[in-house]
């Protein structure tokens, strides 16, 4: 079990003191007048530019792991790398500053869906931080940030209004392929791997539960998604109100 003298804290502690810094530094930065005019707006957009600064740090530091260190796509479990490791403790300072952000801010009952997302994460990669197996899985695992980049791309563009513009049409497509790439054959490769090899080990139980759990949502978001973007339904704005928090 991990004391209180375990190394991994004081990196954990700086990973995440790093992004509320950030979020200041980015608040100093002008506001689509869209956004401006609506306080809940511009909490939202200061908190997709926090995460979409992690998508692009950790989805390119992701990539990069897993070209200095291709076992990590067989040897999920043994796969080791410091670069690894410190992406991992980096990524659990992002979940862990987005989740009191959205606690402070009073916006648990909007943001559930992400608050659930964040805690299966953090038990993820407490694993590898803390026990040192499976940080390989902890890097392929965040792949997926690669496809956050556009996502969070698409959500701003969303509430800032512009879903008319170009540059929305072309990223919607970008991002559905970018979600298959590295966000469901990730997953899949995952899963894959902890069904036929894991299933028997406790750690490996525990992460097979969460990665589960993950794939559920994660259809959840792909179907809104393909929904939102592709089929689209002609609703009065004001029923929902709130759903850019989410979708």
């Amino acid at each position: 079990m991990p004391s209180l003298l375990h190394p991994a804290l004081p990196l954990l502690l700086v990973a995440t003191l790093t992004f509320p810094a950030l979020r200041r530094a980015l608040c100093r930065l002008p506001l689509p007048a869209h956004v401006r005019a609506d306080p809940l707006r511009t909490w939202r957009w200061h908190n997709l530019q926090v995460s979409f600064a992690h998508s692009l740090v950790s989805g390119i530091w992701a990539l990069l792991c897993v070209w200095q260190t291709p076992e990590m796509l067989v040897e999920i479990e043994t796969a080791w790398s410091l670069s690894g490791y410190l992406l991992v403790c980096f990524s659990a300072g992002y979940f862990i500053h987005d989740t009191v952000d959205i606690l402070v801010s009073r916006q648990a009952r909007a943001s559930w869906e992400y608050l659930v997302h964040h805690a299966m994460a953090m038990g993820a990669f407490f694993s590898g931080i803390f026990w040192n197996s499976f940080v390989g899985g902890g890097v392929l695992t965040l792949l997926v940030e690669v496809s956050n980049i556009f996502l969070n791309i698409r959500m701003m563009m969303k509430i800032s209004n512009t879903q008319d513009h170009p540059l929305y049409r072309i990223n919607k497509y970008v991002n559905l392929v970018m979600y298959f790439i590295f966000r469901l054959a990730p997953q899949a490769h995952l899963t894959y791997f902890f069904l036929r090899y894991m299933g028997q080990r406790t750690l490996g139980t525990f992460l097979l539960g969460i990665l589960l759990m993950l794939n559920v949502m994660i259809l959840g978001y792909f179907s809104r998604l393909l929904h939102s973007d592709f089929c689209p339904e002609r609703v009065p704005s004001q029923q929902h109100k709130d759903k850019f928090l989410t979708e």
